[in-house]
């Protein structure tokens, strides 16, 4: 088969097209045929080394497609099953071996394109906005990248949950965006600065939440805009890391929250995916969240996918197509 594979850590151009032996299943595996596989920050923390693997590794952590063969002890799952996944690695292919515990099965209505896109970062809107920080009607949440992948769906779901919403973006057309998915305010960042912004319009309270993917540039001006025992939720370092933080910084600015979660541990065991997984293809099959696939890429442009994503170009997904 063939599969995009890094030999070393580094930019875009250390993701090769080769061709590699096709994986087997083993106890409790199941291979799949992939039909879309989701591009995510996390594989560019993962290209560039920030999450280790042993080299070579094929990258990527999200696909949705066929079942093509299941190995041993593996018997609610056959042949012929669309199914998607997230967070396992080797998706950058044209097969993957997947544990089948962590493979759900796509509704007949949704799209296997769809599916793809919603995975990985629709789980992450879920949680975060459900479990993370659980918003009430009635809480204030800023959302930085408002207009991303992960950001439109986090807009979406906020609303649903009864806040509102100030969503952080670059440009005019990501505004409409925002504001489409249901942002009651919008910040263009390239403009205003977003903590001046963010206190005028809260009259100076601040707000309940902010959901920060962005890490180093935003850090220290979005624990500014909360209110007293405010939550920071650092979900991403698309700037780069944080650095070390004295703890006595949340004291003084108001006995703040700061929580730096992961999806593998809002999805624990099978039940907390499947049910997360279940409200995604729920509201989306019943038309009330939206899903934007921005961009397509042939599997051998997975370079260019990166390349794309990392000059902050997106305006929602962007997907893989083996």
């Amino acid at each position: 088969m063939r599969a995009i594979r890094m030999h070393e850590y580094g930019g875009p151009e250390v993701l090769r097209y080769e061709e590699v032996a096709l994986p087997e299943p083993g106890v409790g595996e199941a291979r799949v045929k992939l039909d879309a596989v989701g591009v995510n920050y996390i594989d560019i923390y993962q290209r560039r080394g920030q999450y280790p693997d042993s080299l070579p590794v094929i990258p990527g952590r999200e696909a949705a497609g066929v079942v093509d063969a299941v190995g041993p002890g593996v018997s609610d799952l056959t042949p012929g099953a669309r199914v998607v996944y997230a967070m396992h690695v080797g998706a950058y292919a044209e097969y993957a071996v997947v544990p089948a515990r962590r493979l759900v099965p796509i509704p007949d209505a949704l799209e296997v394109r769809v599916a793809a896109a919603v995975m990985l970062q629709g789980l992450t809107a879920h949680y975060l906005t459900h479990s993370t920080y659980p918003l009430q009607p009635g809480d204030s949440a800023l959302i930085h990248a408002a207009a991303g992948g992960v950001g439109l769906l986090l807009v979406q779901m906020a609303k649903r949950r009864g806040a509102w919403v100030i969503g952080t973006v670059s440009t005019e057309q990501k505004a409409d965006l925002a504001r489409q998915a249901g942002a009651d305010e919008v910040i263009l960042y390239t403009q205003a600065d977003f903590e001046t912004e963010t206190k005028r319009l809260t009259n100076g309270k601040g707000v309940n939440v902010v959901y920060d993917s962005v890490g180093q540039a935003t850090f220290d001006k979005s624990l500014n805009c909360l209110t007293p025992r405010g939550y920071l939720v650092l979900y991403g370092q698309s700037s780069g890391p944080v650095p070390p933080l004295n703890p006595q910084v949340l004291s003084t600015k108001g006995s703040l929250y700061l929580t730096r979660p992961n999806l593998m541990h809002y999805t624990l065991d099978r039940a907390e995916l499947l049910e997360r997984a279940a409200d995604l293809f729920d509201w989306i099959t019943a038309g009330s969240l939206t899903v934007r696939i921005d961009a397509t890429f042939p599997l051998e442009e997975a370079p260019l996918a990166h390349r794309y994503l990392e000059e902050r170009k997106t305006k929602g997904k962007v997907l893989l197509i083996p």
